[in-house]
C-alpha cells in the first residue's frame, strides 16, 4: 500500500482520505481546519503540519483545495508541497480550478523536475462517503496507471480523458453543463406548476424525451453528428415552440431567462439559412459561428 500526504479536508476531501484509509493506504493530512485533521486522526490517519511535512516521504500527494490561489500556495508558497516533494512521487491535485491555472502549475513542476496531474471528480459527496466518484484523469497514461489504486479506493470509474490539462477542462464542461440546465431545468418546473400541470406528469414526459434524457446521447449522435442535417424536427419549428412557450410564460408571469437566451441561437441559426434543417443544426451553427471547421460539409 501507498504512503499518500492529502491536502484539504473539506467536504469531498474528508470522505476521500476515509476511503484511501479504508483501501489500507498510509494517509498524513493537513488543512487550515484542525477540527478536520483531528477528526480524521481519529480514523487512523496521521497529522501533518504544513503541506511540505504532508509530502516529505510521501509517495502520493493529493491537493483538494477550493481554488487555484490555494492550490498554487499549497504546492509552491511558503512550506510548500514543492519544497519537500521527491522527484520520485507524483502530485495530484483534484480540484476544480481555472483549466489556465492547471496548465501553469503543471508547467511549474515540471521545470522544478516534480511529477504533476490533475485529476477532479465528478458526483458528490455523498458518492465521495461511497468510494463512487468518478475520476477525471489528467496526465500521461504512466501517471494515470500509477495513481489508479487510489482512484479505484475513492471512485468507482475513472476516465483518461487524453493528457495533461484535459480531466480539468472536461470537469469544467460538465460543471457548466450540469448548473445551467440546472437553472433551465428550473424554468420549465416553474412554468409546468404555473400553468397547473401536476408534477408527476411533468417528470414523466421530461424523463422519456431529450428533455430529460440529453442531446448528448439522444438527438446529436444520430443527426447532427453523424453528418445529417436532414430534418427530423425543424428548426422553423422548434424557434415556433419556443416562442409559445415564452409567450406563454410571459402570461402568466414566469421569467424564463434561459429559455430567452435559447431563442437567440435559433434566431442565429435560422438566418444563416438552417430553418429547415434538423434542430440539432444549432450546435453545427454554433461551431461554425466559434469559427471552428464544420463537421457537415
Amino acid at each position: 500500500m501507498s504512503s499518500i500526504g492529502f491536502i484539504g479536508l473539506g467536504q469531498m476531501g474528508t470522505p476521500m482520505v476515509r476511503t484511501l484509509l479504508k483501501g489500507g493506504h498510509s494517509v498524513k493530512v493537513f488543512d487550515i481546519n484542525e477540527a478536520a485533521i483531528q477528526a480524521l486522526v481519529a480514523d487512523g490517519a496521521s497529522q501533518a503540519s504544513s503541506a511540505a511535512d504532508a509530502a516529505l516521504d510521501s509517495e502520493f500527494v493529493i491537493t483538494m483545495l477550493p481554488n487555484g490561489a490555494l492550490v498554487k500556495n499549497a504546492i509552491f508558497g511558503e512550506n510548500g508541497i514543492a519544497s519537500t516533494l521527491s522527484k520520485e512521487s507524483l502530485l495530484i491535485d483534484m480540484s476544480t480550478i481555472h483549466p489556465l491555472e492547471t496548465d501553469a502549475l503543471i508547467k511549474e513542476a515540471a521545470e522544478a523536475n516534480l511529477s504533476m496531474m490533475e485529476a477532479p471528480v465528478g458526483r458528490t459527496s455523498e458518492h465521495a462517503v461511497r468510494g463512487e466518484l468518478l475520476i477525471m484523469a489528467g496526465g500521461t497514461k504512466e501517471q494515470i496507471e500509477r495513481a489508479q489504486p487510489l482512484f479505484d479506493c475513492m471512485g468507482n470509474e475513472t476516465v483518461d480523458c487524453g493528457g495533461a490539462g484535459k480531466g480539468i477542462r472536461v470537469k469544467v464542461i460538465n460543471n457548466y453543463m450540469s448548473i445551467a440546465l440546472n437553472a433551465l431545468s428550473a424554468e420549465a418546473a416553474t412554468l409546468s406548476e404555473a400553468i397547473g400541470l401536476e408534477w408527476e406528469t411533468a417528470m414523466k414526459v421530461m424523463s422519456g424525451t431529450p428533455a430529460g434524457k440529453g442531446h448528448f446521447t439522444t438527438t446529436w449522435p444520430n443527426k447532427v453528428l453523424a453528418g445529417d442535417l436532414s430534418p427530423v424536427f425543424m428548426v422553423d419549428l422548434a424557434h415556433k415552440d419556443l416562442g409559445i412557450a415564452l409567450d406563454l410564460a410571459n402570461q402568466v408571469n414566469v421569467p424564463m431567462p434561459c429559455g430567452a437566451a435559447s431563442r437567440e441561437l435559433y434566431s442565429i441559426t435560422r438566418a444563416a439559412g438552417r430553418g429547415r434543417q434538423d434542430w440539432t443544426s444549432v450546435l453545427e451553427q454554433l461551431r461554425v459561428t466559434s469559427g471552428l471547421e464544420p463537421k457537415v460539409k
